[in-house]
């Protein structure tokens, strides 16, 4: 090939590589196509509330599994003879369940140790302290199996517990009523027949209790002004 051949030649090859697009950095393009990801507010509250849902579908769900678990212990005594028992209380009475003969009797299993106790009881002492009186026809008998007395005296002066406080150190009471875990709570009718039972915290147990008791709801009204207007009545 000529001087004059190969001068064409390399001016014909630069021409097309200078008339040739440049090959696309695919890695560059492909980064900067795509959108940035950003949540709106809305989003992310969506996305929380969706978090906290699953969280409470998780929870219920265990819920009622521990319950069914738990149904064929306690609740295998309703519409059977509730056993007797006799008691020390911590205020040195020796009380029985017999001597609420006549009246409808709520006996609650607990522990000072017991977390869900410690939601259980404060809720008991309100519900008491606003529906109970003198001649009201039920009592509420909080049984402690506790094995040391202090803890539940501790417990009980703490809280303010109105209602008597009753010492199963050695859990024998517990054990005649299958008292597996705690709280468990009874509702035992004037007949002396166990209505109804429940082991673990119970949601809504004041609305149950009025309900098993048979107490009329009275509003959000203090418990002062009620026992003033029932004695106006």
């Amino acid at each position: 090939m000529s001087e004059e051949q190969k001068s064409g030649a390399e001016v014909t090859v630069e021409s097309a590589v200078q008339a040739s697009p440049p090959a696309p950095n695919l890695a560059c393009e492909a980064e900067r196509g795509r959108p940035p990801i950003r949540l709106s507010s809305t989003q992310i509250i969506l996305f929380a509330a969706l978090a906290v849902f699953t969280l409470y579908i998780t929870w219920r769900a265990k819920s009622l599994e521990k319950s069914i678990a738990n149904r064929d212990e306690a609740s295998a005594f309703v519409a059977k003879p509730a056993p007797a028992f006799s008691l020390a209380s911590l205020d040195g009475r020796t009380i029985s369940l017999s001597d609420y003969a006549g009246k409808k009797v709520v006996v609650s299993y607990w522990a000072s140790w017991c977390g869900p106790c410690k939601v259980e009881m404060p809720e008991l002492r309100d519900f008491y302290q606003r529906y109970h009186q003198t001649n009201s026809d039920f009592e509420i008998l909080a049984i402690s199996i506790d094995e040391n007395r202090s803890d539940a005296e501790g417990y009980a002066a703490t809280e303010k517990l109105p209602f008597p406080v009753l010492l199963d150190p050695e859990s024998k009471t517990a054990d005649a009523y299958s008292v597996e875990g705690i709280p468990t709570m009874f509702v035992i009718g004037k007949d002396g027949k166990v209505e109804y039972a429940h082991t673990g915290l119970q949601e809504g147990m004041q609305f149950v209790l009025m309900r098993r008791l048979g107490i009329s709801y009275r509003g959000t009204e203090p418990v002062a002004d009620r026992k003033a207007g029932d004695a106006r009545e």
